[in-house]
């Protein structure tokens, strides 16, 4: 695992400079796809896939949660759920959405089903972040071929709906328990006509969709008109939209959003307003051996047209501004990122936690506000049964200015944690913090849980 990121993040610094990095993919660490984003209090989730490092297909096992306060910094929560959870099925955990209802959050997944093909599932959860569990025991839907890709949408009047499908649209409407459907509606499927979904361009004699849409559908809602934004035009796919005034259709195609770009042949939307701003999740292949079964999310910000129609959205390495700063005095897990060089991230039975450190290693963190006064220490929560090493602490580049640093040591076991401290000086105002791992040896370093910085 160490030796594939050493090489993969060793491209990334020559694709992205050696000292000053993007942030698109917002997730180095692994491979993510299928974005779904959700907003919860103060906080915004996005759910994603978890593609397996070499992938030749779609070798999917798990889903992963990571969320930020300010758009730049995401935290990883690990897996909050596996298709192993639902003990009918047999693989295949694939593209899903969650929403919470009356403190409960509900995830939607397809994954195939023992036996037979694809299905989709519900779990359920106490907290965004799971961990999640079957709730019914059985597939929620299952309608025949092509049960994926599940979009949830609650209205303004407490109606939810499901949709989903490829290469059908099909939706229910779910009961207001969230784990079961309207039997007396049951499944409806869309009809996929040029005026919903625009005209397809043959490639071959062998396409049998006249229409663009493709799969991967996003449902939302905006100033009382509905978005139904799909991965579309065949392989490779872009993504496109439609929209109605009302949830279920008659859906009028309005054209495509973002063109056929990033190294994956299939693409995937999920859409979010959050803190007064828009934001437009998909993910690509651009990490270094990245491609159509290894993808990374992305996000963009964005501003609807006057008329609410979408504009043209490129994939960029830049990513969304940060709407906030980070506060360096509360705790700050070591799991929350913009960007990182060589690390990787790990579960135990309590927590997510940065492991497989090696000399030269970092992490960086944007945007973090020292405030006036600025730091005089900093305190790190670390494990190591090897020889240790140091966190050399520095500003707004991998070599800038270093502000402090603290010796690691042996804690005499990889999660037998440990504080450290060490003083901090010229630390004041915004800045983009590194934290660089040092050491020598052929082993790993230590294991890092969480940091704080004490004010002066």
């Amino acid at each position: 695992m160490k030796k594939r990121f050493i090489t993969l993040l060793s491209a990334i610094m020559a694709f992205a400079g050696a000292t000053c990095h993007a942030d698109n993919p917002i997730v180095q660490t692994v491979y993510t796809a299928d974005p779904a984003p959700m907003v919860y209090k103060d906080t915004l989730y996005v759910y994603t896939g978890h593609d397996e490092d070499n992938s030749k297909y779609f070798v999917m096992n798990d889903w992963r949660v990571f969320s930020t306060k300010d758009m730049v910094n995401w935290t990883h929560h690990g897996s909050p759920l596996s298709w192993k959870t639902f003990a009918w099925a047999q693989g295949d955990a694939w593209a899903g959405q969650c929403i919470e209802r009356d403190g409960k959050f509900y995830y939607y997944v397809p994954v195939k089903k023992k036996g037979a093909g694809s299905v989709i599932g519900v779990a359920v959860g106490d907290t965004p972040t799971g961990p999640f569990k079957d709730a019914i025991g059985k597939p929620l839907v299952s309608s025949g071929p092509g049960d994926i890709d599940p979009t949830v949408f609650i209205d303004d009047d407490g109606q939810a709906y499901l949709y989903w499908g490829n290469p059908y649209l099909k939706y229910v409407k779910l009961n207001q328990d969230m784990i079961s459907y309207d039997q007396t509606v049951g499944v409806v499927s869309i009809p996929l006509t040029e005026e919903s979904f625009g005209k397809r361009i043959k490639k071959d004699a062998k396409e049998k969709r006249d229409t663009l849409y493709e799969e991967a559908p996003w449902l939302c809602k905006r100033n009382g008109l509905y978005y139904m934004v799909c991965a579309a035009s065949g392989i490779p796919e872009n993504i496109a939209y439609a929209t109605s005034p009302n949830p279920t259709g008659p859906w009028s195609y309005r054209g495509i959003i973002m063109p056929t770009e990033g190294g994956s042949f299939t693409n995937h939307p999920g859409l979010i307003d959050f803190k007064g701003k828009s934001y437009f999740f998909y993910h690509n292949g651009a990490l270094p051996k990245g491609g159509g079964f290894t993808r990374s999310v992305c996000v963009e910000e964005f501003a609807y047209n006057a008329d609410g129609s979408f504009p043209t959205i490129k994939m960029s390495k830049e990513g969304p501004k940060a709407i906030a700063n980070l506060d360096p005095y509360q705790k700050t897990e070591a799991e929350t990122m913009a960007w990182e060089f060589g690390i990787h991230t790990t579960t135990n039975t309590l927590n997510v936690y940065v492991t497989d450190i090696d000399n030269g290693d970092y992490i960086k963190v944007k945007n973090v506000d020292f405030g006036k006064n600025g730091a005089a220490s900093f305190s790190a929560s670390v494990a190591s049964a090897a020889q240790g090493g140091s966190i050399e602490l520095h500003l707004d580049k991998v070599d800038g200015p270093q502000i402090g640093s603290v010796a690691v040591p042996n804690t005499g076991g990889w999660e037998t944690w440990k504080s450290v401290t060490g003083k901090v000086s010229d630390a004041t105002g915004i800045h983009d913090l590194y934290l660089v791992f040092k050491g020598n040896g052929t082993e790993h370093l230590f294991n890092f849980d969480y940091w704080k910085f004490e004010k002066k």
